[in-house]
Order: C-alpha cells, then sequence, then structure tokens
C-alpha cells in the first residue's frame, strides 16, 4: 500500500499518548515545549493531529468547548501547529477546516499571531479584538492596592465557578475545577467578605503565567497580580486584552514587557460574549 501524503492523511482525535509527539512539533517550530500546558489541554478539551508516516506528527490543534454538555456555546481553537518540513503545503488550512466542519454551528474563537491571521480570514474568521503578551520580572513600585487577596480554598469554587460564568459569558467549569492541580497558585480578592475576582498562576518553562485573571475592576487586577507575584521567583507571562490599558502601562511600570501581539478572532459571532471589562487575561491564548 502507497503510503499516504501528509495531504490526505486521516485527521485524527490526539489523546494524552501523544504528548510527546505534540512537544516535538511545538519545539519544530521554534515553539517551547509546553508539555504542561499541552497536557491540560489535551485533557480538558480536545485535540486534532495529522500523523507523520515518519513517526511524530505533521501537524495539531486542540479545541476547547464551553457551555452545556453536547451543546457548547462557544469554542477556542488554539495551537495549531504544522511542522516545518510540512509547511506551506495546505496541511494547516486542511486541518483548519476539518475542526470547523466538525464544530459545525458553534461559535469559535482564536488567538492569532500576524503569521496564521492570513489563514484564519481566508476561512472566515474576523478579528474583533486584540491581547498583548507580557513578560518580565515583576518589581513593585510605589503604593500597593488596598485590596486584600488570599488563597482560594475548596469553600470557593462555587463562588469562582458562578463569577467566571457570569464574566467570560459560558460554562468553563472543566476548565475551572482544573486549576487547584494544574496551577502553583489560585488565589482570590475580597471585598467585606464577597469574592470579587480570581486568578491563577500556572508553570510555563521557566515562567509563571498568570490566567485566567478576572476582576471587578482593574485595582482588583493588580492586587491579584501582585500578590501573585510576590509568591514566586519566575518571570511572569500573561496575555492581557489590549482594551485595559491602564493595567499594560501599570505592569510595564513592573519590568513586563510586551514580547507580541496576538489579534482575537471570532467565527459565526462579531464578539466575544461575557464582560470584557472583568475579564483582564485568559487562562491561555490557546483555551480563548
Amino acid at each position: 500500500m502507497p503510503t499516504p501524503s501528509p495531504a490526505s492523511a486521516p485527521i485524527r482525535r490526539l489523546t494524552l499518548r501523544d504528548l510527546t509527539a505534540c512537544a516535538d512539533l511545538s519545539e519544530d517550530r521554534g515553539w517551547p515545549r509546553e508539555e504542561h500546558k499541552w497536557g491540560f489541554l489535551l485533557t480538558a478539551g480536545t485535540g486534532y493531529g495529522i500523523d507523520d508516516p515518519g513517526g511524530g506528527l505533521v501537524a495539531a490543534c486542540t479545541v476547547t468547548e464551553y457551555g452545556p454538555h453536547g451543546r457548547p456555546s462557544l469554542a477556542a481553537i488554539g495551537m495549531v501547529l504544522v511542522a516545518e518540513r510540512h509547511a506551506r503545503r495546505g496541511v494547516g488550512r486542511r486541518l483548519m477546516r476539518h475542526v470547523v466542519s466538525e464544530l459545525g454551528t458553534t461559535p469559535l474563537t482564536l488567538h492569532a499571531t500576524p503569521y496564521g491571521r492570513p489563514l484564519y480570514e481566508e476561512l472566515g474568521f474576523k478579528v474583533t479584538g486584540r491581547a498583548e503578551m507580557v513578560r518580565g520580572r515583576f518589581t513593585p513600585v510605589g503604593p500597593e492596592p488596598g485590596i486584600a487577596t488570599r488563597a482560594a480554598t475548596a469553600e470557593d469554587l462555587t463562588t469562582i465557578l458562578r463569577l467566571d460564568e457570569e464574566v467570560f459569558g459560558a460554562d468553563r467549569t472543566p476548565i475551572v475545577t482544573r486549576l487547584p492541580a494544574f496551577a502553583d497558585q489560585l488565589r482570590v480578592a475580597e471585598e467585606d467578605g464577597r469574592i470579587i475576582g480570581y486568578a491563577a498562576a500556572w508553570p510555563n518553562m521557566d515562567t509563571h503565567v498568570v490566567g485566567p485573571l478576572i476582576a471587578r475592576d482593574t485595582e482588583t487586577a493588580k492586587a491579584l497580580i501582585g500578590s501573585l507575584a510576590a509568591r514566586t521567583d519566575r518571570p511572569l507571562r500573561t496575555d492581557i486584552d489590549a482594551r485595559h490599558e491602564e493595567l499594560l502601562a501599570w505592569v510595564r511600570e513592573r519590568g513586563l514587557a510586551v514580547v507580541a501581539p496576538n489579534a482575537v478572532m471570532t467565527y459565526g459571532i462579531t464578539e466575544l460574549p461575557g464582560d470584557w471589562n472583568r475579564r483582564f487575561a485568559p487562562l491561555t491564548v490557546a483555551a480563548g
């Protein structure tokens, strides 16, 4: 039997058994291996991939669905990668067309690099926003926000889930309930005994990524970032909605530099659901 070419090879669901192959694919494209993140996305969501006859993967991506099980109200596409040796041959386009078809009428979102954006526009995705990836060692400057934060407890989970769904605009229970095991820190901000925000810091290579970051206002977001930074010796990384200009200026003053912009794109909806005023950063851009 002839060996199928990547252009016609089957697209299949990925599992945790493909974790090393996914990390190898990241490395092949000059990305960090990010095995911790890949494992999370393959567990909380669905991976799609094309096998390389020579071993490993030709291409891969992940899909994270939100909303009622079996009837998602939103799905995020991320980690779209094609091996360098198979780039510019239509493999990524074929994989994306398959995923969009699989998801049917479910509204979609993704964060696009300048390199990937033309493909997504060709497929019908529209730019609806922008996120700024910032990275660096956080150095406190000036007075700290006067908002109390503390480590989250198991008793907080129901309140966090309710707040998260209100702000995000869709039920993220499978994601949020995995945070205590996935993240090194999960903290809440309180006022008069009421939770007004929460944030996690999870390990990614040599950094701690801050996300999700849900907060009543900018001062609350600052307090959460500062409290997470005070409890790690790693550089911080996060992806802040570019509309939150005050927070972006604040983190830059404290040592975090803009590394790369990403276009926030949607398909099937004109804008993301929820309340962007309180949604400061995603868990990861791969999960929307």
